[in-house]
């Protein structure tokens, strides 16, 4: 298992595979463990896939465990424990900054900025056209008439491009900016996060005729 995310040229059907893989962790992370685990360094080059392109998320050096007590309080995580918080420029989110401390919500933006960049094939930290300095403003800008001018090339599909525009591409970059909100309390939950992409992946299966991963195109 040494293919790193970053390295890979994928179809949009395997990139959707992917982004459930790494939700379904981050699912099991924050809602099947209490107190919770927070990954706090989801990033690309955290992601690995296997030979059959499976992804498996890596790297917990940096993983704390909630506060249980201040879980119980909150209920689901939403604030943090006082812990020091580091991780990797792009992907941190925003309240971090402002002395915001650990929480699965930080976690969720980094899910949904690894969403951004597998879908439009942008860094973080690039450069952005018409004087965008973020990634998240970058995507608002084409969201949601103008996505597959900022769709990555490389990211093919098969079938009747508005009906992939409909059943995956709108609903995906949706998602992801329902994860990357500036506010934690506004963030979907993972829990939904994988219903969603369940969901999607099941009406893009149909729409594409494909039953199974072995039959998605990488």
């Amino acid at each position: 298992m040494t293919n790193s995310l970053t390295a890979k040229r994928l179809s949009l059907m395997r990139r959707l595979y992917i982004a459930l893989d790494v939700a379904a962790v981050l699912e099991y992370l924050h809602h099947n463990i209490e107190p919770p685990i927070v990954h706090c360094d989801i990033k690309p080059s955290n992601i690995l896939l296997d030979d059959d392109l499976v992804a498996h998320v890596t790297d917990f050096g940096l993983a704390k465990i909630m506060h249980a007590e201040v879980w119980k309080k909150n209920h689901g995580g939403s604030e943090s424990s006082s812990l020091a918080v580091k991780g990797t420029i792009g992907y941190v989110p925003p309240e971090y900054g402002s002395g915001y401390g650990v929480s699965t919500d930080g976690d969720i933006y980094s899910y949904g900025m690894l969403l951004l960049e597998m879908l439009t094939g942008k860094k973080p930290t690039d450069s952005f056209n018409l004087g965008e300095t973020s990634l998240v403003n970058y995507v608002k800008m084409a969201y949601p008439n103008k996505l597959l001018e900022i769709l990555d090339a490389s990211a093919t599909y098969s079938g009747n491009t508005q009906d992939v525009m409909d059943l995956v591409i709108h609903p995906v970059f949706r998602l992801a900016l329902a994860c990357c909100q500036g506010s934690p309390r506004r963030r979907i939950k993972m829990d939904c996060v994988v219903e969603e992409l369940n969901a999607i992946k099941k009406a893009c299966a149909a729409l594409m005729g494909v039953h199974d991963e072995a039959n998605v195109a990488t």
